[in-house]
């Protein structure tokens, strides 16, 4: 469809995979969002949750599709699923990798080289039959990944370096902002700058403001900073984002009831003004 837009969750989980019952309901993968807008497939991270993901694309009627992902940062809970991503093996695919954040000191191919290569993993990246095409980009840079599809980029508050997202289309647009901490004064303003008027913001949550002081400097947000952020850049739904592993479904319940009562309602998209990701929700806006 021309002016399709849409997000899905197939990893809501940060720092490290969590298994077990107490995790069913919002899910255990790390970090992984599949974008689809003009008939284009945009991925963002490779954490655990691009395993299920790859494996669905493989179908026979899709196997000639061109695939993007795009990469906040390199810490390992956003790359380790990447080896394990179907598409990688298959001779007839194109994918492409992206990273902004690496650059001069690295760069996204010396990334993974350095996670496939002994005593880390088994073989290298020599094994990948797809057509694989390394790009690194520099955060603010603009890019053009398909037509009529924009995605915007802005500098990240993390160790190391991470990059934030806009994807563009049709009218719409999705914001990908994980892994940021924020200097409790006031929203970062390139982050409001890049969410302004989006109809979702995917936003790290790790967090609350009572947790944060404990954990300063570690390079993540909160579910209220995340309120504040939506609420300055004029956000039509804030989506609670990288559950920390000790947080279980009963924790994101309470999560959930707070949130909405922050910031209660039905967006002028359609979907509610706030939600806690869960593992294979799509949104629509």
């Amino acid at each position: 469809m021309a002016n399709d837009l849409s997000v899905t969750f197939w990893g809501v989980r940060g720092s490290i995979a969590c298994a077990g019952p107490e995790y069913v309901r919002y899910g255990g993968n790390t970090s992984c969002l599949e974008v689809v807008a003009g008939g284009r497939r945009l991925i963002f991270d490779a954490g655990t949750g691009i395993r299920k993901l790859g494996l669905g694309l493989c179908a026979a009627a899709a196997r000639m599709e061109e695939i993007d992902i795009f990469f906040t940062h390199t810490h390992f809970d956003h790359i380790c699923g990447l080896t394990f991503f179907a598409p990688l093996y298959v001779e007839d695919r194109k994918v492409r990798l992206w990273a902004g954040h690496l650059l001069p000191e690295h760069t996204i191919v010396d990334v993974v080289k350095h996670v496939m290569a002994a005593p880390l993993h088994p073989v290298s990246l020599d094994v990948f039959t797809a057509d694989v095409q390394f790009n690194d980009f520099t955060c603010g840079d603009t890019l053009h990944p398909a037509p009529g599809v924009v995605v915007r980029t802005a500098r990240l508050n993390h160790p190391n370096g991470a990059t934030g997202y806009r994807v563009e289309h049709g009218g719409r647009s999705i914001c990908y902002i994980t892994d940021t901490e924020h200097d409790g004064v006031a929203p970062d303003a390139s982050i409001v700058g890049l969410c302004r008027d989006a109809d979702v913001m995917i936003y790290d949550s790790t967090y609350s403001d009572a947790q944060y002081p404990a954990y300063r400097g570690w390079g993540h947000s909160t579910w209220q900073e995340a309120i504040r952020v939506g609420d300055t850049a004029n956000v039509g739904t804030v989506a609670i984002f990288h559950h920390d592993p000790a947080h279980d479904d009963a924790w994101m319940d309470r999560v959930a009831a707070e949130v909405t009562a922050m910031r209660p309602g039905i967006a002028a998209n359609g979907l509610p003004r706030v939600l806690v990701a869960r593992e294979g929700t799509t949104l629509r806006p």
